[in-house]
């Protein structure tokens, strides 16, 4: 990353401080293995794809939270544009509107701002990865049987950030130079979670014409 996008993308800018993974650990080693790619000018296609012996739960689980931690950064740099005011529903265009349902205050999809929207997603998210029961760190604690599901539902809630931020925000992610950056992450999320059947092409509706384009 260019000093310039370093300036734009610092830990100030981030909702959440990030989730990291213990040295000497398989996923740590997983996520050095993922980053170095990243950084070779190798291409995103093959990155993906899971490494040959290893473990799918594992594979996900690394990048779930690599994506959490560089999507709350590129939101971070754009929330000060986002408000009730310029975003008083989250959409990604007039055709999309997303609304929000958990297990505790709002039962039934409920209608919010973006920012609202925002900050209770990263809050979810927040939860999810930082429960041992769901993401364990320890060696030998087996993943929850259903933590392909749950990782799904994360992973197409973040894709909701990205239609966001690339309809209503793309200007200002133009304006500091960042496009190129952002442009990358995108393409490597939609590249993992294609590759790995990990969310619904209905759900990828919003960008599918910049899919497209961007990621042939």
């Amino acid at each position: 990353m260019s000093i310039g996008l370093k300036q734009v993308f610092n830990k100030d800018k981030t909702f959440r401080p990030k989730r990291k993974f213990d040295p000497g650990t398989q996923r740590f080693e997983l996520h050095k293995r993922a980053q170095a790619s990243l950084t070779s000018g190798v291409d995103l296609k093959a990155t993906v794809q899971l490494p040959i012996g290893e473990d799918l739960n594992d594979w996900v689980a690394v990048h779930v939270v690599d994506f959490f931690n560089r999507i709350n950064l590129i939101y971070g740099t754009v929330c000060d544009f986002c408000t009730e005011r310029t975003c008083p529903i989250m959409s990604g265009g007039p055709k999309y509107e997303y609304r929000w349902q958990d297990d505790n205050r709002y039962k039934k999809p409920t209608a919010l701002p973006a920012p609202q929207y925002m900050n209770l997603l990263m809050d979810w998210i927040e939860v999810q990865i930082n429960n041992e029961h769901i993401f364990p760190t320890s060696v030998g604690v087996p993943f929850p049987k259903n933590f392909l599901q749950i990782c799904k539902k994360i992973l197409c809630r973040l894709f909701r950030v990205f239609v966001h931020v690339y309809i209503h925000h793309f200007d200002r992610i133009i304006m500091m130079g960042a496009e190129a950056h952002v442009n990358t992450c995108y393409k490597h999320f939609y590249y993992f979670v294609t590759e790995l059947n990990l969310v619904d092409r209905k759900e990828l509706e919003p960008l599918k014409e910049m899919s497209a384009q961007m990621c042939q």
